[in-house]
């Protein structure tokens, strides 16, 4: 049995920016533990596979451990394949998700991605959380992840985390961030359990930053930069209780999965 396969650079302009996805489009879904072995052989931090459902489709997200809840670049990369290899003549894809119902709509160049936000709030950090981040101080909120806030760009820039100890935290992951200067903010993400150690790009943290910095820098529309040697750049704009990401894609390739029948 033959897959079709993509691999597209999302939250990027050019070729080897952003963050890799793989896109699996499915006549119907195989069984879990297959679609788990094929993010694991593919080894990037997510691959999204989709099954058509009328004019709506069914859209799920691996990394190469896990299923998750909701994956930004990966959809992003999945709606590019749909407008530019697939040729869906339609301006808004809706899908199907563990999250709910999420749009994606053309937006001239970019494509925008219609999420929840979640409004982080102050918490406790665990004991290990700052030390395993290399940070002293920093205010610390929690959404789905761990929101740590520093005062300096060059912080986020500089951190070389220690992912052993950010193991076993009661939340997804941990992002990083900081008011930019070319950009209106910066992050970093990190999810060791998740099997992702550093996540160029994230997507779904966005819908967390957005409230938080469109709050504290009282603009909106902002944009944001995420990544540590590899980065992406962000359009995000809250929109009531949505959050509106916007990003170009770059296709790296194209081809087969060769599984047995």
């Amino acid at each position: 049995m033959l897959l079709d396969i993509y691999q597209v650079d999302a939250f990027a302009s050019r070729l080897f920016e952003g963050n890799p996805a793989a896109v699996c489009p499915l006549g119907a879904w195989l069984d879990d533990a297959l679609l788990q072995a094929i993010a694991a052989e593919n080894n990037l931090s997510e691959t999204a596979f989709f099954v058509g459902d009328g004019d709506h489709y069914q859209l799920r997200w691996f990394t190469p451990e896990v299923e998750v809840d909701l994956c930004g670049h990966a959809t992003l990369a999945t709606a590019w394949v749909l407008f530019k290899e697939l040729g869906v003549d339609a301006e808004v894809l809706y899908f199907a998700t563990r999250s709910g119902e999420l749009r994606v709509r053309r937006d001239g160049e970019l494509l925008a991605l219609d999420f929840p936000a979640k409004s982080p709030s102050p918490c406790v950090p665990p004991a290990n959380l700052l030390p395993a981040l290399g940070l002293e101080q920093a205010e610390v909120l929690l959404t789905d992840d761990y929101v740590v806030v520093v005062d300096d760009e060059a912080r986020v820039a500089a951190l070389q985390p220690d992912f052993s100890a950010l193991r076993g935290l009661p939340a997804r992951g941990v992002v990083v961030t900081a008011r930019g200067s070319r950009f209106d903010f910066v992050s970093r993400w990190f999810g060791p359990d998740t099997g992702i150690f550093e996540d160029p790009v994230t997507g779904s943290a966005h819908t967390s930053l957005t409230p938080l910095w469109v709050e504290r820098l009282g603009r909106n529309p902002l944009r944001a930069e995420q990544g540590g040697a590899r980065k992406g750049q962000l359009h995000c704009e809250l929109r009531g209780d949505r959050v509106i990401i916007s990003g170009r894609a770059v296709l790296y390739l194209k081809g087969s999965i060769h599984l047995p029948d």
